[in-house]
């Protein structure tokens, strides 16, 4: 317990990092390894039209890249807007680039700590929610849509990805967090054409505890599934199979999953691998080709510095050419 409640307060206090940065006190470096980044959520664009790679994550700068080997950065590239709900410095996390329609977008998780929205079992809840933002160009700046919320300001959401169903529709796949449902869950909505904005109420895919392969204890010391829902991200295997890769904790160690909708579509039922996919402390993936075709995951681990619990980007890996993902071994660039 005492390794998981400083696994959280590290998720919790590593995106201030990112906003040191914000406020001009990082430094452009080149010439950095990948394993030398210190960066939660990894994600990792291969942009063709620059023949660069794009990677972002939790603390809201962006990397760049031509062999995943050197990196430059960090640069700033989210410009929200100060007057908004997210206030004039929210915390960034788990930020993705997706590029649809011409157009690039910044899905990602914005805090406002000044706002407190909950309080439940002692825990103060702030306003937290997933949001888009857009650009004409993979690097940004990426800047505020129309609608001013896409997901309701009283529920702490995080984590949203991007996926196109059957139905040709765009929608936003996100958690709904633990730490006011007590019982975490990944729910979809569906996002306007132009993505400004979004369409009627969440649904939800599944719940934290209907994972086979995540373990906590309660109060009383009873065994069960875990509370959180952390990371989806969605993918297709090469026999047209809709999977999702997510993430929750085996007792203090942050672990990834896999399920696969038994109709082909965001609507499920999702049905859960017994055991998790990657090994133990390895988490929040994402799927992407390298510029060469190379199919890879991005994910993070984590290493203990002097008492400062760092999250890495790492690459392993990935086959899904058959009926199901297997993640290989780690990749080094």
């Amino acid at each position: 317990m005492k390794n998981y409640l400083l696994a959280l307060l590290g998720y919790f206090l590593l995106p201030l990092l990112g906003i040191a940065q914000q406020r001009g006190t990082n430094e452009i470096r080149e010439n950095v390894p990948l394993d030398s980044i210190i960066m939660s959520d990894p994600f990792i664009l291969a942009d063709k039209k620059t023949n660069t790679y794009y990677m972002t994550g939790t603390g809201g700068m962006l990397w760049e890249s031509k062999d995943l080997k050197s990196w430059k950065g960090p640069f700033k590239v989210a410009k929200t807007d100060p007057n908004s709900w997210m206030g004039p410095k929210p915390m960034i996390w788990a930020a993705e680039i997706h590029p649809y329609k011409k157009k690039y977008y910044y899905f990602a998780t914005f805090t406002n700590q000044a706002v407190k929205i909950d309080t439940v079992q002692g825990n103060v809840i702030e306003r937290r929610a997933s949001h888009v933002l857009v650009s004409d160009k993979p690097n940004g700046p990426y800047a505020p849509m129309k609608d001013p919320t896409y997901l309701p300001a009283n529920q702490p959401t995080l984590d949203g990805t991007f996926w196109i169903d059957k139905d040709g529709k765009p929608y936003m796949v996100y958690c709904y967090e633990w730490l006011q449902n007590l019982n975490g869950t990944i729910e979809k909505i569906e996002l306007k054409p132009d993505l400004s904005g979004t369409i009627g109420k969440g649904k939800v895919l599944f719940r934290a505890f209907d994972s086979p392969w995540s373990r906590d204890k309660d109060k009383s010391g009873k065994e069960g599934p875990h509370k959180v829902t952390d990371g989806p991200y969605l993918f297709k295997t090469g026999t047209g199979r809709l999977g999702m890769i997510w993430t929750s904790w085996v007792h203090d160690v942050y672990t990834q999953g896999v399920a696969y909708s038994k109709s082909g579509t965001l609507d499920g039922p999702w049905i859960h691998e017994k055991d998790p996919i990657t090994p133990p402390n390895y988490g929040h993936g994402m799927l992407f080709h390298t510029l060469q075709g190379k199919l890879l995951m991005s994910v993070h681990s984590h290493r203990s510095v002097n008492g400062r619990y760092l999250r890495i980007p790492r690459l392993f890996e990935v086959d899904v050419s058959g009926d199901k993902l297997v993640v290989g071994k780690l990749y080094k660039p």
